[in-house]
């Protein structure tokens, strides 16, 4: 299994340079529709419900500070993903990965699992909260995604 540092070092070599905030929300999207097209996790690290967005704190660990990526700035291993974790990553970047880091957090605020985990805690606009995301919840939002979109 890839760790979320290999996924992001294989996001930023396909992608290249990108906000820290887009990396994060590809991770996202990657993750969820990975946990329904192969039915497994993508990583073992969480996403949590942090006011702009679901955020996984070891990815954040690794560009804290940084608002602006270049592939390679991310200690993960590109080629740990395996050819599922790969395809599922790229089919991703490939449908996503052209919309802005704004695009991608409003979508992750529309409704589902990040909005679920701020109920969950009580956390109001722009407060902290580090409450996880469940991956009940997030295979649900994504088989409906994917549904919607004629991918299931």
């Amino acid at each position: 299994m890839a760790t979320i540092k290999d996924v992001a070092a294989h996001i930023l070599r396909r992608r290249g340079p990108m906000t820290a905030m887009k990396l994060q929300k590809l991770a996202y999207f990657a993750y969820g529709y990975h946990l329904i097209w192969e039915e497994r996790r993508l990583f073992p690290e969480r996403f949590e419900a942090w006011a702009n967005g679901p955020v996984s704190p070891v990815l954040y660990g690794c560009h804290r500070g940084r608002f602006h990526l270049q592939p390679g700035e991310i200690p993960g291993d590109p080629d740990a993903l395996d050819a599922g974790e790969r395809e599922s990553v790229d089919l991703v970047i490939e449908g996503l990965g052209e919309l802005t880091a704004h695009q991608l957090s409003t979508m992750t605020h529309e409704s589902g699992p990040w909005v679920s985990a701020r109920q969950r805690d009580d956390a109001h606009d722009l407060e902290r909260s580090s409450e996880e995301l469940r991956d009940d919840e997030i295979a649900e939002y994504f088989d409906a995604l994917s549904a919607a979109d004629g991918q299931a």
